[in-house]
């Protein structure tokens, strides 16, 4: 029992860190444009092939 005295706060501030990690991309526009890379691998520009 003396070890839930250890876990429950280190999971408490795991949580919390993972919460404000969450919130800082949030803030700082990682989300914005989900769409974007997805459709930006499909163009024609992009030369995945070497010259020779």
């Amino acid at each position: 029992m003396d070890i839930l005295a250890v876990l429950i706060p280190v999971s408490l501030f795991l949580g919390l860190g993972g919460l404000l990690a969450f919130w800082w991309m949030l803030k700082r526009g990682q989300y914005d444009d989900p769409e974007g890379d997805s459709q930006r691998i499909l163009r024609g520009d992009y030369d995945d092939h070497p010259k020779p």
